[in-house]
């Protein structure tokens, strides 16, 4: 089994991706190619958005990145460890301790609090929530601007306040890494521009 062990790191160096290509149906009359040698590098603290056509490629290199696909060819670095030859069991626990993820649609469990969706992970990776995991989801809920809806299920909130509760889950372990796939693909003008700020002004205090 390999081993997701911590390379040398670059001074600041969070994402390294080298002439990177993935391929659908591979050997098959079917084959697409949708990354053909992508290079990207990604410094900490960098605020970076990707911009392009529908089947351009970008939820691809989203799922390349977010530890969720692997790529066809090239080489991909993340917090100074080399992917590649990692098995399934060392990229979960790679993506669980680097990644936090915010969809297009919030996938909040319906029956529960916006409290509890936040420290789901917790309950998940551990069996259980401390005190510290559920004071840390009461901040970051806080710190989103939704301290009076804690107790509230999401059939309660808005479709921004939703959106915003799952900015407090991605961010409930203080990942290094915070992937966003069209997160306000889903909303209205108002709300999607109460969620972007909400995602710069997290970014800011991090």
């Amino acid at each position: 089994m390999a081993d997701a062990r911590v390379g040398d790191r670059e001074p600041g160096r969070l994402i390294e991706l080298a002439d990177v290509h993935k391929s659908y149906n591979v050997g098959l009359p079917s084959e697409a190619e949708v990354l053909h040698g992508l290079s990207l590098t990604i410094d900490r603290g960098e605020f970076v958005a990707l911009i392009g056509p529908s089947g351009s490629g970008k939820s691809t290199l989203l799922n390349i990145v977010g530890l969720l696909e692997r790529m066809t060819a090239g080489s991909y670095r993340i917090d100074g460890t080399a992917v590649g030859s990692l098995d399934d069991r060392a990229l979960t626990l790679l993506r669980r301790d680097t990644l936090g993820f915010v969809f297009q649609f919030h996938h909040l469990l319906p029956a529960f609090t916006a409290l509890e969706n936040v420290t789901m992970p917790g309950l998940i990776r551990d069996g259980f929530v401390s005190r510290q995991q559920r004071e840390r989801a009461r901040e970051l809920l806080a710190a989103v601007g939704l301290a009076k809806a804690m107790d509230k299920r999401p059939s309660e909130l808005s479709g921004g306040m939703q959106q915003r509760v799952a900015i407090a889950r991605a961010l409930v372990f203080d990942p290094p890494v915070v992937l966003a796939d069209e997160p306000t693909g889903n909303l209205d003008t108002a709300s999607s521009d109460e969620v972007f700020q909400e995602l710069r002004r997290m970014h800011r205090e991090r």
